[in-house]
């Protein structure tokens, strides 16, 4: 004993909703490959200069510098070593200043 009358206002709310959230999404998707599609196009262009510049440098003689190695640093232990008494000296040293071992 259903009567058919056709979708509920609910159901026409929702697919009117993923009607409009579909369109958009491809939208989106355009406007990000299309951005995509530019990146790169400068990136070639980009590359074209750098390598004509490198070319041009090695024909006037400026060769390409290759990048300096990074100083090592010095471990502290190796500027200055402080030697450390005996443990006799240490203790006949704390016994003497009135320390208790």
């Amino acid at each position: 004993m259903s009567s058919n009358k056709g979708p509920s206002p609910q159901q026409i709310a929702r697919a009117e909703k993923q009607k409009i959230a579909s369109t958009e999404g491809a939208k989106a998707l355009a406007e990000v490959r299309a951005g995509d599609v530019a990146v790169r196009k400068n990136m070639e262009r980009l590359r074209a200069l750098r390598l004509a510049k490198e070319a041009e440098d090695l024909a006037n003689g400026v060769g390409v510098e290759a990048p300096k190695a990074k100083k090592k640093a010095v471990k502290k232990s190796a500027k200055a070593k402080v030697e450390k008494p005996k443990l006799s000296e240490y203790l006949a040293q704390r016994r003497d200043s009135g320390h208790q071992t």
